[in-house]
């Protein structure tokens, strides 16, 4: 089995183009980084850092080559090799790369291959294979884009895995450091054909009781940490959840958030007390250095309708449950300040220019007018 994957940077090598190597498939990484590209076609390998409580070693992952994307018909002409195309790029490189995937899809039909290929968006959003979906779809012709909807599975994902950026080694350019826990859920009712067997890849029908877990607690914990950790002075996540003061509030922050979840999908009480403790040891993990600026960065999308802030907000707001943490959050959220981040820049603007009740109202989308007003008073208690 082949795999063509876009995205050669940390988390396409430490987590997706490994799980997809270990289990045999032969991956081509489609990345612009050209020495990138040139070390993984010499070296066909590289080697992943794997850190935690029990494990400290390094993997060697082979089977692998690259191609430069910039090299738009060599990238096409894989369309007509592969079985499998995952994505790690981000939201915005979904956009830039849904040209070349459309064209690959065109050619892959054009070459007579009516044999399935699935597409995974392996990225940090709710349903981004879906997202992805649309903007290849309006590539296409409509004559495309029928036969795409019988013989093209466009499988929305839910990934999670800490992998933060390292100093690189000289010796070893394309070593990555990752955390020991990895978690790929996919929806297996969106595949066309054989779904391919992938050590570590697990299937569910119910995907988005999955995201929102992820969404609700690694993803709004993470960010917290961050902003209430550099409200308090610190520059690393690990120092950060270690002061008993954050860690207490984040914890209560997932809790609030986790009712939701438990509300809406059901998940035991228990079990879902127990992820969030996982959640926090993982926040700890002495070998991942992890800077509050690279986890707050992009506070404007944090604090969008449908992200890890607001959403869970919202869950609390439609099932009656306690907010006060969440509203909190939300209020430091407002806080951060980071000069090389044009999204925390725009948002300081907004605050000076227009007030925290427009910005509140202009960011988040949110309604409820004494939510907002609640946000507005523990932001100023800051």
């Amino acid at each position: 089995m082949k795999a063509l994957h876009f995205g050669a940077g940390n988390i396409g090598r430490g987590f997706i183009g490994k799980l997809l190597a270990d289990s045999d498939v032969q991956v081509i990484f489609a990345d612009v980084n050209d020495s990138v590209v040139n070390l993984l076609k010499t070296q066909q390998s590289y080697n992943v850092k794997i850190v935690g409580d029990s494990i400290n070693t390094i993997e060697k992952v082979e089977n692998v080559s690259a191609v430069n994307s910039k090299d738009e018909q060599e990238l096409i002409d894989l369309f007509s090799q592969v079985d499998l195309v995952t994505t790690a790029v981000g939201p915005t490189v979904m956009k830039i790369i849904s040209s070349s995937i459309a064209k690959g899809i065109t050619a892959r039909f054009n070459a007579g291959i009516e044999t399935p290929l699935n597409i995974i968006a392996c990225e940090n959003m709710v349903r981004g294979t879906t997202f992805l979906k649309q903007e290849v779809f309006n590539h296409l012709t409509h004559e495309v884009q029928a036969k795409a909807e019988q013989l093209v599975g466009f499988v929305d994902s839910a990934v999670d895995r800490i992998v933060p950026p390292v100093q690189a080694d000289e010796s070893d350019p394309l070593l990555v450091t990752v955390e020991e826990f990895s978690e790929w859920i996919v929806d297996q009712t969106q595949f066309k054909g054989t779904i391919p067997a992938i050590k570590g890849m697990e299937l569910t029908d119910n995907l988005m009781a999955f995201v929102e877990r992820k969404l609700f607690t690694l993803n709004t914990g993470h960010a917290v940490t961050s902003y209430y950790g550099k409200a308090k002075g610190y520059q690393f996540v690990k120092e950060s959840i270690e002061d008993n003061e954050v860690k207490a509030f984040v914890k209560a922050v997932m809790q609030e958030s986790g009712a939701v979840l438990i509300k809406r999908y059901g998940f035991a009480p228990q079990a879902h007390a127990a992820y969030i403790e996982k959640i926090l040891k993982r926040f700890a993990n002495p070998y991942l250095v992890d800077d509050v600026d690279r986890v707050g960065r992009q506070p404007l999308r944090k604090l969008s309708y449908n992200d890890r802030l607001i959403k869970p907000l919202r869950g609390t707001i439609e099932y009656g449950l306690p907010n006060k943490n969440l509203i909190n959050a939300i209020a430091y959220a407002l806080t951060y300040r980071n000069q090389d981040d044009p999204q925390a820049v725009e948002l300081a603007q907004s605050l000076a220019d227009n007030g925290v009740l427009a910005t509140v109202k202009k960011y988040t989308e949110l309604q409820d007018e004494n939510v907002i007003e609640q946000i507005v008073t523990a932001y100023q208690a800051i």
